[in-house]
């Protein structure tokens, strides 16, 4: 890259907003975790983390737990079908094998956040920490999109 392309590049990353620089990708060990994002909730209700957790690893691993100073509690959650019927239940853990991308979205596995103690804005973040059974610790970011969103919007 030319000295000139390294100004005007270096000249619009400090013209964007910061939540438009931020990476939106967050690594724990072997684990990839990509474009975790929530939707707009109010106080004292319900929210929901959703994101792809990909393992660049040999060995398999899990995620075993979530928590976030955002909600009073927080699960791991997968939609499953009871007859006729779709209901959320917390799960375990979810596995992630060697080589595959688990997806975390509306209507399948997804984070639970029970018992919001503030709004989530759409624009603004929620911090959560996760657990793997290998990859151990990581703090991760949900970027707060609109309530009716049904995915990712950067």
């Amino acid at each position: 890259m030319s000295y000139l392309n390294r100004r005007a590049f270096g000249a619009l990353i400090l013209a964007l907003p910061a939540s438009s620089v931020l990476a939106h990708d967050f690594i724990a060990g072997d684990i990839a975790i990509g474009h975790p994002w929530t939707r707009a909730a109010g106080a004292n209700t319900n929210g929901a983390g959703f994101l792809t957790l990909r393992n660049t690893g040999a060995a398999p691993d899990r995620l075993v737990s979530a928590a976030s100073p955002a909600a009073r509690v927080v699960e791991l959650h997968a939609h499953i079908r009871e007859g006729d019927v779709m209901r959320m239940r917390p799960v375990a853990d979810i596995p992630i094998p060697p080589g595959q991308t688990v997806h975390l979205r509306p209507g399948g596995l997804h984070i639970m956040l029970i018992g919001l103690t503030e709004p989530l804005r759409q624009g603004g973040s929620v911090p959560l920490t996760f657990r793997f059974e290998r990859a151990g610790e990581v703090q991760v970011t949900l970027s707060v999109e609109s309530a009716g969103a049904r995915g990712h919007a950067h």
